[in-house]
């Protein structure tokens, strides 16, 4: 038989063992003849007595043995009295229990289920039925029908059983019915559909190539795929050729279908600065309000400040330093106003500075909260300031809407944060919608510090925020430029600052903390492998867990795919003692350094030392425990929730039992659920963009060959800023020479700093 040839098996489902409602995944018993076995795949809304006939391949877990995984299924309710008995008995509808199924179906035999479809008001005949408890129950079983016949239809139609459920849940007995008039619902990211499977199930249904369902799909496509690319909006012009070539229509079509979008209110079409601009709706509002919002805190003035010299004395004595003049500078801007912003580049006393007016602000009696758009980035300014600090997804009590997409925030317009201040560092990695929601949440008369190096990479969200509020020109500016007598003696310091301004330091290894391996593609990962595993902790006394290796690209040889197999191998190699869970292509294991990549709000974190201790575990194991009543406990097991995009922690255990895998992000024990560590990657290297916000003691860049997108002076020096002790370059000095000089940076399709210039409409 061909290997990749499905097989079929037939049975009774006896027992659902695990079933997540989100996304339908089932784990359940199947009795089928004379055998009960393991069956898993995503069948949602499946219950026990229902008959199967399920198409897979058998398996073989490391932990539960045998099972079938099934790709699809065919799903029949079941005949006969017994059979019947046996589904109701099961608990297949709530309210029923076996006494009770065993009554209706006493009465009403094999017209149980029929009954229970067409005419539930018959079941007030069984005693103890009142008219409400029948309409119930007849209404619980058309829900599972309807949910049964709309995975039968998308599958015969070559659709994921995955959208069922969601379907189900947003358009109830209607779904079939509202996916037929439009298929390209099913484009919409909450149902875990691309365009293009929306569009292929279109073609099924013989949509004409240029109906309107179907360019306005097209359009909404191509504008969240380059939101993905860092732009807000895009110029209308080039958004109609690119929609005309993907779905190969006229012009005209989309240009029908804008007008269509934004006659919805689902698009925004505005000239801005001189470009005849689209944007989504939501974005749209995020930008016009963080706009106006910036605008209006740059106008309003506060009182003047008496003896404000004295107070940036006492913060100067605070700190233990003199301030430089641009220092005192920013010190007396934040006290004269409600926006500030500080930039500068390595060296140049930001952090310093920083630490200056929250001295000054605490001598003014103003109530300061500090935060950071990642979790390293805030416990770096926690360290470097004594004071605490939040990533502000934590410090808004971030969380996720009930469609599952997107993020919702408790600190908001009606529910404000209890400040007289924010600053924010990192702000160059904050997009346009995590800014609109700082600001939504800040009291309408707080001041807002926003701290960064201008010249970074941008944000990986759509948006500049931080390169068009310096530009705007709005806001005044504190820009440090001079770099202090202990860093200039640092050559990581002195050769950043030669990148940035375009001049290629001198690649020589005379010592210090700066060095340069010249190695050809291939030897890359292979040097950089070495220098994590034997050289740098043997020779320099710097241990693996300080050491974080960059690259600027994923894919290719020496990206951080590569690098990461190797890094694991000579790290932490296999062994029989050490438990490993593979997740698509990635084996993890104990011991494993591993990132999240997506922000997770539900999950479950315990607050516990360096080794957790057995009862910490067993907290820990509650994962299905109220998030509130975790919240409200304090002390040693203080418990919380959420994981977010780039946090990175230590796998410090596996219980394949129960299924969890227990990593430690900082001070939070995680019991991680196998089921999601797709949402996890091995985190022995990063690429340059996931580094931003961070800084470690040791860095090794890998510099292979890789797109040109990725050989340019911003990610270099971006790079090159995140080690604080050693730096070690590892690749073509061409490569090297070439990103010092490609300043090219791609235009961000970004309406900001037009808005606040006031140069839209």
């Amino acid at each position: 038989m061909d290997g990749n040839e499905l097989i079929a098996i037939e049975g009774t489902v006896q027992t659902i063992i695990f079933q997540n409602p989100e996304n339908g995944y089932t784990v359940l018993r199947l009795r089928a003849g004379d055998e009960s076995v393991t069956a898993v795949g995503i069948l949602p809304g499946l219950s026990a007595g229902e008959g199967l006939r399920l198409y897979g391949a058998w398996t073989t877990h490391a932990s539960f043995g045998q099972q079938f995984k099934a790709e699809h299924a065919e799903r029949y309710l079941p005949e006969g009295s017994r059979a019947i008995y046996e589904y109701l008995a099961g608990g297949a509808i709530k309210g029923i229990g076996p006494k009770l199924a065993r009554d209706i179906v006493s009465e009403f035999g094999a017209k149980t289920l029929e009954i229970l479809e067409s005419s539930p008001e018959e079941l007030t005949k069984i005693k103890g039925i009142t008219d409400k408890k029948a309409r119930d129950m007849g209404e619980r079983f058309r829900q599972q029908t309807g949910l049964r016949r709309l995975m039968e239809f998308l599958v015969d139609n070559g659709v994921k059983p995955i959208a069922a459920a969601r379907l189900y849940r947003s358009y109830g007995e209607e779904a079939e019915a509202a996916i037929t008039e439009n298929p390209y619902i099913l484009a919409d990211e909450y149902f875990g559909l691309d365009f293009f499977a929306a569009d292929e199930f279109a073609r099924r249904l013989d949509f004409a190539p240029d109906a309107r369902e179907r360019v306005e799909a097209a359009i909404r496509f191509e504008m969240r795929h380059n939101e993905n690319n860092g732009h807000v909006f895009l110029p209308t012009d080039k958004l109609i050729a690119a929609t005309a070539q993907l779905i190969s229509v006229e012009a005209e079509s989309v240009r029908r279908g804008v007008e269509g979008l934004t006659e919805a209110g689902e698009a925004v079409a505005e000239r801005v600065a001189g470009v005849e601009g689209l944007y989504l709706e939501d974005l749209y509002e995020a930008e016009r309000s963080v706009a106006e919002r910036i605008a209006s805190m740059a106008v309003r003035r506060v009182d003047k400040v008496p003896g404000l010299d004295i107070l940036v004395e006492r913060a100067e004595y605070a700190c233990g330093i003199t301030f430089a003049l641009k220092q005192r500078e920013a010190l007396q801007a934040a006290a004269n106003g409600r926006a500030l912003v500080l930039t500068g580049g390595p060296g140049t006393g930001k952090t310093t500075t920083v630490r200056g007016i929250l001295g000054l602000y605490d001598e003014m009696g103003i109530n300061t909260l500090l935060t950071a758009p990642t979790g390293r980035a805030a416990k770096r300014l926690t360290e470097l300031t004594g004071r605490e600090a939040q990533t502000v997804h934590r410090l808004l009590g971030a969380g996720m809407p009930e469609s599952g997409l997107g993020t919702v925030f408790e600190k908001c317009a009606s529910d404000k944060l209890e400040c007289d201040a924010v600053i924010l560092d990192e702000t160059s990695m904050v997009d346009i919608r995590l800014m609109a929601a700082l600001l939504e949440a800040m009291p309408e008369d707080a001041r807002l510090i926003m701290v960064g190096d201008a010249d970074q990479l941008p944000s990986v969200g759509p948006g500049n925020v931080f390169g068009d509020v310096i530009r705007s020109g709005v806001v005044p500016v504190i820009a440090l430029t001079d770099i202090f007598r202990q860093a200039k003696e640092s050559a990581i310091v002195k050769n950043a600052h030669m990148i940035n301004a375009g001049r290629a330091p001198e690649l020589k290894n005379s010592g210090g903390d700066f060095f340069f391996l010249k190695r050809q593609n291939g030897a890359v990962t292979s040097t950089v492998t070495e220098l994590v595993s034997s050289r740098l902790p043997k020779n320099m006394g710097i241990p693996p867990e300080d050491i974080q290796i960059l690259s600027p690209s994923r894919k290719y040889a020496g990206g951080t795919r590569e690098i990461n197999l190797a890094a694991q191998e000579a790290l932490n190699p296999p062994s029989e003692d050490k438990k490993e869970k593979t997740v698509g292509n990635i084996t993890f294991r104990v011991g494993d350094r591993v990132m999240q990549t997506r922000n997770n709000y539900d999950i479950i974190w315990v607050r516990s030392g360096p080794t957790p201790s057995e009862e910490d575990r067993s907290r820990a194991d509650t994962v299905n425990a109220s998030a509130q009543e975790l919240k409200s406990e304090t002390g040693r097991h203080e418990a919380g929730t959420g994981i977010f995009n780039g946090d990175v922690g230590y796998i410090e255990g596996m219980d394949e039992a129960a299924g969890i895998a227990y990593i430690r992000f900082d001070e939070r024990l995680v019991p991680y659920p196998f089921d999601q560590m797709g949402d996890l990657e091995l985190a022995y290297a990063v690429t340059v963009h996931k580094s931003q916000g961070s800084e470690y003691r040791a860095v090794i860049l890998a510099l292979p060959k890789c797109p040109p997108g990725l050989i340019t002076r911003s990610v270099l020096y971006t790079a090159v800023t995140r080690a604080r002790q050693l730096l070690i370059v590892v690749g073509g000095a061409d490569i090297f020479s070439a990103m010092v000089a490609n300043d090219k940076r791609l235009r961000r399709y970004s309406g900001l700093r037009a808005r606040l210039c006031g140069e839209v409409g």
